[in-house]
């Protein structure tokens, strides 16, 4: 029996409805059998005091969350990529891990559905939820 593949789960985390999109997320991929490091709650409660201390412990614990991993699921929604979750995609890219991009927002650019630094660097991109578990089954 092979172990659960962990997943990283980058995407913005700053509104109400962002966090609530990562939490369905997360347990959708769980019971789906993968094991998931979701920010913002394995990285600390980001609704904390941001001390530059807490930041730093912030980082840290994000940066060990993508070296644990085995598969980055980046959500790519919005008129750019939020810029944590386009670090994480390139700190994944650098260390040789596959990133997954979920793109539901309709909207492209006028050359491409992201920043040609993004896109260059994913793997695969899903266009909803149902889409990126087909997609994930390639990685099991």
């Amino acid at each position: 029996m092979s172990k659960k593949k962990i997943i990283y789960l980058a995407g913005p985390l700053f509104t109400h409805a962002e966090l609530e999109y990562n939490r369905k997320l997360k347990d959708m991929l769980l019971n789906n059998g993968f094991s998931v490091f979701l920010p913002q709650e394995d990285a600390e409660d980001v609704a904390q005091e941001r001390e530059r201390q807490n930041q730093e412990r912030i980082f840290v614990k994000c940066v060990e969350g993508v070296d644990a991993s085995d598969i980055i699921v980046a959500v790519l929604d919005g008129v750019d990529v939020d810029s944590g979750t386009a670090w994480e995609i390139g700190y994944a890219y650098a260390k040789g891990k596959p990133v997954i991009g979920l793109r539901t927002d309709f909207r492209e650019l006028s050359d491409g559905i992201v920043n040609l630094m993004v896109e260059m660097a994913i793997v695969s991109l899903a266009r909803d939820e149902e889409e990126l578990l087909k997609v994930l089954e390639k990685f099991r």
